[in-house]
């Protein structure tokens, strides 16, 4: 939340899901009413419009904070430019906050439950403000850590207990140790932001809104290896998060901040962003290394690892972007305030990128140790229509489904990894009852097989072969011995892999299997899909007696398929109906059949 303030301001969301709401509009319908009611004369304070980041709750954008001073700030949501003079008028002019258009009850209990580190400046800044980033303790994270010797930078972060928030959840400072142990005068360092889940945009948000904490976390990094040089490689899909990164880098260089001794700090540190191509695989490491250099995407044998021979043959550090975002804060309060939030095998906060079948989508942030079910229900509001809970895929394409009965267990790496799934890099599919967890299986092996480099032979012909009976099974096709095949190749390919992609692609896979193993066999021996999701084993009718004759399925059918007078119960036409499942998406009477 944004502090009391001197001046009026207006806090507005302008992170991607807040511009694709419309928040230019919105910040123009601010600027014009102010000229208009002649705002600053009227109240005797300047009235500053801040452009933030992401404020967490996405579903619910346009979001406006709006300080008056000597005040805690008011929460407006779903703002449009037709909302803004009445805001003005009563709220800025009266002192009158429009009550009907604040945030619900459910921003708040959004927020109770989280613990906003990483995301206290997100919402809070400028997001491309220097002055705004120094306000808020910027850069007293890197002064303070060269007051210590290099060895103890990196036992700070060892004593934190910081991991790796990329996925693998390797030990932060215990990487740092290896890559500045290693011989050599060039050495670099690299911030893996390509970020490729499906429904991941954690990353994307912190470089959107924070920018300035991310260059502090990576000098932080760089001075405590001995690195001159550091990557941010972004993937090109992300324009916002390239822009605002891109002029907090040239701003640092005009300041002094980055390039010849930093700061007047006594250290060296230069660093530019490599635009990459979206190619998911290189998250992976060592394929991203290659893309660095100008090769094709495909991942390396290691050892070598990085540390010893990464980029172009240098000792090479690479962290994530919540990780280096992380750092900073270590180093503001301390690795014993680090310490003392989360569990004993995951310390600190982790985000979450919460999508699907969820009512408030969106970015939380929540102290690891919370449990799944916590996330789910009490700060993203539970399941869209009140439907059944079902299942969340934990940890991207390369993560596991996690049943209601595994909604006890803990967001952290341990606990996930013996539930089925993993930490990942945040991402969370929500489904409910309308979900086919074979159809899902399918969808995230096919995902992955995609953005399979190719270069080994169990991923590149082992993962197609798994999608082809996935396929047949959905299809109505599948064979008494399918569900059994698919567990043999899936623990060939995670044995025999290059990567971590072909490594971690069939966790969907076994991860389903194991918890809904008899949507599997209905699927294969009755030739159904239980959740009615599977199109080529539909068959579409309306119940009678639980049809409520409100006339929404005729008005969403894309074929005209559906016969519906008013006071009268809906009919299907088979012979029109394409099986689109519209009709049953929205139906909230489950009268669809």
């Amino acid at each position: 939340m944004a502090e009391t303030a001197e001046n009026i301001q207006v806090l507005v969301c302008t992170g991607t899901g807040g511009f694709a709401s419309g928040a230019q509009g919105v910040i123009d319908a601010f600027e014009a009413e102010f000229d208009k009611q002649g705002v600053e004369g009227k109240v005797g304070k300047r009235c500053d419009i801040k452009k933030t980041g992401c404020r967490g709750l996405c579903a619910n954008d346009v979001l406006v904070d709006v300080v008056m001073p000597g005040k805690d700030p008011v929460t407006y949501d779903f703002v449009t430019p037709e909302l803004v003079p009445q805001i003005v008028e009563e709220h800025m002019l009266q002192s009158e906050p429009v009550e009907k258009k604040l945030a619900g009850p459910y921003y708040s209990k959004f927020l109770e439950k989280q613990q906003r580190i990483i995301f206290s400046r997100c919402g809070t800044i400028d997001a491309e403000s220097l002055d705004d980033f120094l306000e808020h303790k910027g850069f007293s994270g890197i002064k303070k850590a060269v007051t210590m010797s290099t060895d103890q930078v990196i036992e700070e972060v060892k004593k934190s207990g910081l991991r790796g928030r990329g996925g693998g959840g390797f030990p932060t400072g215990v990487k740092w140790s290896f890559c500045k142990a290693t011989p050599g005068e060039s050495k670099y360092l690299i911030c893996n932001a390509d970020e490729g889940d499906p429904g991941a945009f954690m990353d994307r948000s912190v470089l959107e809104g924070d920018p300035y904490g991310l260059i502090e976390g990576m000098m932080i990094a760089a001075y405590a290896i001995g690195c001159k040089f550091g990557y941010v490689y972004c993937r090109a899909e992300y324009p916002l998060a390239i822009k605002r990164l891109q002029k907090a880098i040239d701003t640092c260089y005009e300041k002094g901040f980055l390039g010849k001794n930093c700061m007047g700090l006594g250290f060296d540190f230069d660093m530019r962003i490599k635009a990459g191509a979206g190619a998911f695989v290189c998250g992976e490491e060592t394929a991203l290394m290659a893309s660095i250099e100008g090769e094709r995407g495909m991942s390396r044998p290691r050892p070598p690892f990085p540390a010893v021979r990464g980029l172009w043959g240098k000792p090479t550090n690479i962290n994530n972007v919540e990780t280096f975002a992380n750092v900073s804060y270590i180093f503001y309060n301390s690795a014993e305030w680090y310490a003392a939030i989360g569990t004993e095998g995951t310390k600190g906060t982790k985000i979450f990128a919460l999508t699907g079948k969820v009512k408030h989508t969106g970015l939380v942030e929540v102290p690891a140790g919370t449990t799944m079910k916590e996330v789910i229900y009490d700060v993203c509001g539970g399941i869209l229509n009140n439907r059944k809970f079902k299942a969340v895929q934990a940890g991207g394409p390369s993560g596991g489904c996690l049943p209601a009965e595994a909604l006890d267990a803990e967001v952290d790496y341990d606990s996930l990894i013996k539930a089925g799934a993993m930490m990942g890099s945040g991402g969370l599919v929500v489904m409910d009852e309308t979900t086919c967890m074979v159809d899902i299986a399918r969808f995230f092996l096919n995902f992955t097989r995609v953005e399979s480099c190719g270069k080994c032979i169990p991923c590149r012909i082992g993962l197609k072969i798994m999608l082809e009976i996935l396929e047949r099974i959905t299809e109505g096709k599948g064979q008494e011995g399918d569900i059994e095949l698919l567990q043999d190749m899936a623990y060939d390919i995670k044995k025999s892999s290059l990567c971590g992609l072909g490594q971690t692609a069939p966790n969907p896979v076994l991860s389903t299997i194991r918890y809904f193993r008899d949507e599997y066999e209905t699927h294969i021996k009755d030739g159904e899909c239980p959740s009615h999701s599977c199109k080529p084993l539909l068959h579409f009718r309306v119940i009678e007696d639980k049809c409520k004759k409100c006339g929404i399925c005729p008005r969403v059918c894309p074929v005209d398929a559906i016969e519906w007078e008013k006071g009268k119960v809906a009919y299907i036409d088979l012979e029109k109906c394409t099986r689109c499942t519209s009709c049953y998406d929205a139906c909230r009477f489950m009268a669809i059949d």
